[in-house]
């Protein structure tokens, strides 16, 4: 049974940081691409990053050289570091396996002073 659980989101300030993580489960982690996308209250669900399976990465024009997506395959363990947040980046994260439409339960981000 594939599963995928965030974890890492919270409220921070404008300009901070945070690192989510996505524990996955139930199928070979190493030989997927994943993905984590946000959604914010009112919008449609978009793409902020992907890393493929030789670690290539893709990232949404509006964090590209704040956010950083990772993978570590030894802990099935999917990551994103995210930098000098702004309060546009206010959403809900979720972690994706694009393959077979699988998605976690979300941890919501909050970019508040």
């Amino acid at each position: 049974q594939v599963q995928l659980v965030e974890s890492g989101g919270g409220l921070v300030q404008p300009g901070g940081s945070l690192r989510l993580s996505c524990a996955a489960s139930g199928f070979a982690f190493s030989i997927y691409t994943m993905s984590w996308y946000r959604q914010a209250p009112g919008k449609q669900r978009e793409l902020v990053a992907t890393i493929t399976t030789g670690g290539r990465t893709n990232y949404a024009d509006s964090v590209k050289g704040r956010f950083t997506i990772s993978r570590d395959n030894a802990k099935n363990t999917l990551y994103l570091q995210m930098n000098s947040l702004e309060p546009g980046d206010t959403a809900v994260y979720y972690c994706s396996r694009t393959v077979g439409g699988y998605w976690g339960q979300g941890t919501q981000v909050t970019v508040s002073s």
